[in-house]
């Protein structure tokens, strides 16, 4: 429960900062594409570390523990994957992947594998 309060904190750091540089320092520097590949991978995580803040509050009962700290660390794991690889066109281009490019669906499909965890999570507590 603590490292999802610590996790949230420092993803919603690093998304903020991602945001402001973006804003600020980067704006001239990136082109649109990649502005807007900096912008939804800040966007994503920024959620994501909200998400994983009422998580940790959610998890104060023990009811479903296991389905909400497996959600927590899927969102982690998306939020690496799918925000990591945006970050990474950000800054080095279209198709800068390479062969890695199916991280970002990957990582997508975690954050969605965690929602659907709550999802569960929430019909077993009725």
């Amino acid at each position: 429960m603590t490292w999802f309060i610590t996790l949230a904190g420092a993803n919603g750091l690093m998304a903020v900062a991602a945001l402001a540089a973006g804003s600020h320092a980067l704006k001239s520097r990136l082109g649109p594409d990649q502005l807007s590949w900096l912008t939804q991978a800040a966007n994503f995580q920024l959620l994501h570390a909200l998400a994983l803040l009422a998580l940790a509050a959610l998890m104060k009962s023990p009811q479903n523990i296991a389905l909400l700290s497996a959600a927590g660390w899927l969102w982690m794991a998306g939020i690496l994957l799918f925000c990591g690889s945006l970050y990474w066109l950000a800054a080095y281009g279209s198709g800068s992947l390479g062969v890695l490019h199916w991280l970002t669906p990957l990582g997508g499909l975690s954050l969605m594998a965690g929602w659907g965890l709550v999802l569960i999570s929430g019909l077993k507590s009725q």
